[in-house]
């Protein structure tokens, strides 16, 4: 097949669209050989369980319903009344989607016996479990038909294979597989078919490639002898996602199935992580392949260590500063070190802020806590930034929050510490770069800058002189602000309340996974984060819907904790379709609703900006209500002092609820006022 298009230099959909270097394999496992059977079991629902290779049924092995009826259509091949859009795939006499006849089934005579031979949809199935791939979502479609098949005839085999989770929407899938991807660092796969179902699951994978989550996408594709023409619902899909994905192909040949699927997991793991996608056409996706195909079996990288020069100048450096200030970011909890920096801190007695993505990095309840950064305005915590005389950026990523906010000049010395080396920006230029395992250079900085300290007088007003960033107008000023908001009685309810609330609601380490509008500001700067990955927030691409869709994926990967979906009215509406998906799978995840009947975050910015908002209004459903036509609990206060003991009996509801707190923006203003008093000081 070609791979350009001649003289105009495009590339065409047919060949690997680019690829990209990185410095070590952050997601792989050590894993152990299996050999998958190369002959498909019964078949069954892709949504049905399946059994761990212990013998145990595994997390994944139950699909609940509170309805009690089945999760899906679903029947084996051969089974009457399987329906046209089945039919069409299989039988000649039927027309497909694309203006043709649907392909056959591969298929053998061994002794007048028709049996259904291995086809790359089941190698790719294989593959996956290869990967140890925990779950599919998906929007059923025909061009993944096969695909779904596989994992079916898998599950119903008791053989290794990824869980099926049927979403209500392409994006909802894709912000399934993305807040996994964070929570886990290993990669889900995000599944559509093609045309309209994989521009639905573009959204969801931006976010994950600029949210740093691994993830694989899998999309379908006409048939190849389609691609070269004008065909229904076909669009170039590699292309399309190609800014949004670190690797992605379409598949020409089923022979390559298995190095395709191992480089899809291995680069969307590498770090920084992100998405990758497989197109794979449905002619392929029913081909048969050979016996001796076979998944390739990841290995284990390692990340490589900075030298003993680099860590030596690292530490004179912070041993020398009067005023040194962390800045943690979510290379931190993606890599595991925030136990490391707590004690770096500790040891060092160095204040910290983290970004929104960075939340946990450090217990807020620590002195040493400034909280997080990242509004555009100035808030208490740049203080801290004014008056460091070193900047430590331990898992920093400047997607989130530009240097040039805290570094105008881009004088400020700087020690970068993370997974990769720093990237360009007049405003970061750090005098060295300890690039390697976050946690291992954690520890060995420590261990180098102590031996350098001072003792005695000088080192109690050293130690004094660091925290002083802490307690002089930072961290206090912003406990005040929290409280003095939380002590309000009105309704609607103020933010401060609601986030003090909410907080005082859940334990240590229970999930809130925040959506993106007003109400992300005040859970980044005043929710309280005591433990990493318990507050997930989309930072870096910032799409509104994820908080539902990532709600129910956190439940998935912490079925023992508590986790709130805490989204506005706006954001809530386009995914709520998905408390159907919670219902229907067990995912008892509580979603929290600030409504205010307009998009809130755009009506404070265009006050700020044109002092009247425009087009920033709607309705809404009675969301109580809303929510019981799913079967699902809905609650609503009356008053201010109900709403703690409201949220604490939603969380205490066997099954998926939803609590509406009417919210009270004006606060919004009033934070402006605020911070524009401190940026005049």
């Amino acid at each position: 097949m070609p791979t350009s298009s001649g003289s105009s230099g495009r590339v065409s959909r047919f060949s690997v669209r680019r690829s990209s270097t990185h410095t070590s394999d952050a997601g792989s496992r050590a894993h152990r050989s299996r050999s998958p059977s190369s002959r498909p079991g019964p078949t069954a629902p892709p949504d049905a369980g399946s059994t761990s290779r212990s013998g145990r049924t595994s997390r994944r092995s139950t699909t609940h319903s509170r309805s009690g009826s089945s999760t899906c259509c679903w029947k084996a091949p051969g089974t009457a009344d399987r329906g046209t859009r089945r039919a069409c795939r299989r039988d000649p006499v039927f027309v497909d989607g694309c203006g043709g006849p649907g392909p056959a089934s591969p298929a053998a005579t061994l002794g007048g016996v028709t049996t259904t031979v291995r086809t790359a949809a089941q190698l790719l199935v294989e593959c996956l479990a290869a990967e140890e791939c925990e779950y599919v979502f998906s929007v059923p479609g025909e061009e993944t038909m096969d695909v779904l098949d596989a994992l079916g005839a898998a599950a119903q085999d008791k053989r290794d294979a990824p869980r099926h989770i049927t979403t209500r929407h392409e994006q909802g899938a894709a912000f399934m597989a993305d807040v996994y991807g964070r929570l886990t660092g290993r990669a889900a796969v995000a599944m559509s078919t093609l045309g309209p179902g994989a521009t639905n699951l573009v959204t969801g994978v931006a976010d994950a490639y600029l949210d740093r989550a691994p993830m694989v996408a899998i999309t379908g594709q006409a048939s190849s002898d389609k691609l070269h023409k004008e065909a229904h619902q076909v669009v170039d899909i590699v292309r399309m996602v190609e800014p949004v994905t670190k690797w992605n192909t379409h598949v020409e040949r089923v022979e390559a199935i298995p190095e395709i699927v191992r480089k899809a997991f291995r680069v969307a793991t590498l770090e920084k992580p992100g998405p990758t996608h497989i197109e794979l056409p449905e002619d392929l996706a029913a081909s048969p392949v050979a016996d001796d195909a076979r998944p390739l079996v990841p290995g284990r990288t390692y990340f490589p260590e900075p030298t003993d020069e680099a860590i030596a100048h690292a530490a004179d450096l912070i041993a020398a500063s009067q005023r040194p200030l962390v800045l943690a970011g979510n290379g931190v909890l993606r890599r595991h070190a925030a136990p490391e920096l707590r004690a770096f801190a500790r040891g060092l007695h160095v204040p910290v802020a983290v970004t929104f993505m960075g939340k946990g990095a450090i217990d807020d309840r620590s002195h040493l806590s400034l909280m997080a950064v990242g509004l555009q305005a100035r808030d208490h915590v740049l203080s801290g930034f004014d008056r460091a005389d070193l900047v430590i950026c331990v898992g920093y990523d400047l997607v989130e929050y530009a240097p040039g906010r805290w570094n105008p000049d881009g004088q400020k010395r700087i020690v970068h510490i993370d997974t990769t080396p720093a990237e360009v920006d007049a405003q970061y230029r750090p005098e060295v770069e300890l690039v390697g395992d976050i946690d291992g250079t954690l520890r060995r900085l420590l261990a180098a800058v102590q031996p350098r300290g001072i003792s005695g007088r000088d080192a109690g007003e050293r130690h004094a002189a660091r925290e002083t960033l802490v307690h002089a107008d930072l961290r206090t000023a912003l406990l005040e602000e929290l409280a003095t908001g939380s002590a309000s009685d009105a309704l609607p309810i103020t933010p401060q309340k609601a986030i003090a609330d909410l907080r005082a609601a859940l334990d240590p380490d229970d999930i809130v996974v925040s959506d993106v509008g007003a109400h992300k500001v005040w859970v980044a700067r005043l929710y309280q984060a005591y433990e990493p990955n318990t507050v997930i927030i989309s930072n870096g691409f910032a799409a509104m819907g994820i908080s539902l869709p990532g709600a129910i994926a956190a439940k998935l990967v912490h079925p023992d904790r508590k986790v709130v979906a805490l989204c506005g009215d706006g954001g809530f509406l386009m995914n709520s379709q998905e408390l159907e998906t919670a219902t229907r799978i067990g995912a008892n995840v509580t979603v929290v609703v600030w409504r205010d009947d307009g998009y809130g975050l755009i009506d404070w910015k265009q006050r700020n900006e044109f002092g009247r908002p425009f087009g920033v209004d709607f309705g809404n459903p009675d969301f109580v209500a809303y929510a019981e036509s799913f079967g699902i609990a809905g609650f609503r206060p009356s008053s201010a002092a109900e709403l703690l003991p409201m949220l604490r009996r939603a969380l205490d509801v066997d099954g998926p609820t939803l609590v509406e707190v009417p919210i009270d923006y004006r606060e919004n203003l009033r934070l402006t006022e605020q911070l524009g008093a401190l940026a005049g000081a």
